[in-house]
């Protein structure tokens, strides 16, 4: 499995959504871009856009430094034979710049999150081909106990400091801990709520991620049938002006993350959130 040094990753990245339907020209000059800024790693989901691992194989070969994580990768999507021998191909390609996060995703009716990714990992590790460097989504504390012994560390996604204490707490001081978090440049209040409800209903309907923000001890009226309290809105979408956002993105570390990946939203559709990425590039990576 490996374990990770966060000299390649940094304290911040960019994570991001737009790659998923945007030509392969346009990714090709953005992630290009983010390198020459200095961001040091991207993460990527796998939705309805691209497969997991040759969208990762893309990224790294259209740059030289740059280190690309799934985030994650849907353990639906492919056998995990398959996966290993992709992930194993990358990893001897681009030493040490490929980190394979693996989720339970949308899962399957009647599955079990839990024994799902346990006998998952079982047929990875069953695989000829040798153990690579992983990740697991997880946020719940059995889940999190499976990272932290059957992977490098854990991935979290709308999360709060509070939970990334809790989970640095299950995980230990050993695992590595990425903390994926929202944020968005618009001080009006009324207007970025309106933006970041948008952003969350699919997560503020979904059944995993419902009992997640229970568990962090937010009630049914902040769920609100999937509008979200202006208290569970603010904590899972940080916006603001550049200083508010940067400032609220510094609590995950402290609580624990040894990472944090930069998701910015509210971008109209067929634009590109670079502008905001340059201003985020000048505010959190070093000099």
């Amino acid at each position: 499995m490996g374990t990770i040094e966060n000299t390649r990753l940094g304290r911040y990245g960019i994570w991001t959504f737009d790659f998923d339907d945007q030509p392969a020209g346009l990714i090709r000059d953005s992630v290009r871009e983010l390198e020459e800024l200095g961001w040091p790693a991207v993460g990527v989901p796998e939705t309805h856009g691209r497969e997991a691992l040759t969208h990762a194989g893309f990224l790294l070969s259209v740059t030289e430094r740059l280190t690309v994580v799934n985030g994650i990768a849907q353990i639906w999507a492919r056998e995990p034979r398959r996966t290993q021998a992709a992930a194993r191909l990358l990893a001897e390609a681009y030493p040490d710049r490929h980190l394979l996060g693996l989720g339970y995703g949308a899962g399957q009716p009647g599955a079990r999150p839990l024994q799902a990714m346990s006998d998952y990992l079982d047929a990875m590790d069953e695989s000829p081909a040798p153990g690579t460097r992983r990740l697991l989504a997880a946020y719940g504390p059995k889940m999190l106990a499976l990272a932290r012994d059957r992977s490098a560390g854990a991935h979290t996604y709308h999360v709060t400091p509070e939970h990334t204490a809790q989970a640095r707490e299950i995980l230990g001081d050993g695992p590595f801990l990425g903390v994926e978090h929202a944020v968005l440049f618009e001080t009006d209040a009324a207007r970025a709520r309106e933006i970041a409800r948008a952003h969350l209903h699919t997560y503020l309907t979904s059944r995993f991620n419902v009992a997640k923000f229970q568990r962090l001890g937010y009630t049914e009226a902040d769920i609100d049938g999937g509008r979200g309290s202006d208290r569970l809105v603010d904590d899972l979408v940080f916006w603001g002006d550049l200083d508010t956002v940067t400032g609220k993105l510094q609590a995950h570390l402290d609580a624990g993350a040894d990472h944090g990946g930069v998701q910015v939203i509210g971008v109209e559709p067929g634009t590109s959130a670079l502008p905001h990425w340059r201003r985020l590039a000048d505010a959190l990576l070093p000099a």
